[in-house]
């Protein structure tokens, strides 16, 4: 039974950095998609990142381009999310996502992934 667990999550002023982490288990990841969305309050999900799991190739979204690093530790079977400079406007609920069969151009769909983790929160002072 696949598994993702987030963890490291917080409160952090704006300006600072956060590096939120996402344990899984349950199956090995060769070929899968992994990402992540974040949700705040009275908004859609949004893409955040993604990385292929087996190649590394990684993808952001234009707000967080420049910012965030999103990275995985294979052997570890953990994947990561270094938030630089954040802003206000950062704070969410990031959910931690993988996907066995994700198309290139759907990598921002929440709809293409097939595992979910619960969320950890993180929250950008102003």
């Amino acid at each position: 039974q696949v598994q993702l667990v987030e963890s490291g999550g917080g409160l952090v002023q704006a300006g600072g950095s956060l590096r939120v982490s996402c344990a899984a288990s349950g199956r090995t990841f060769s070929g899968y998609h992994m990402a992540w969305f974040r949700q705040a309050p009275g908004k859609e999900r949004e893409f955040v990142a993604a990385i292929y799991w087996s190649g590394g190739a990684t993808y952001y979204a234009d707000s967080v381009k420049g910012r965030f690093t999103i990275s995985r530790d294979r052997a570890e079977n953990t994947l990561y999310l270094q938030m630089n400079s954040l802003k206000p406007e950062d704070t969410a609920v990031y959910y931690c996502t993988a996907g066995g069969s994700v198309r290139i151009a759907d990598l921002s769909r929440g709809r293409a992934y097939d595992y979910w983790g619960r969320g950890t929160q993180v929250t950008v002072s102003s």
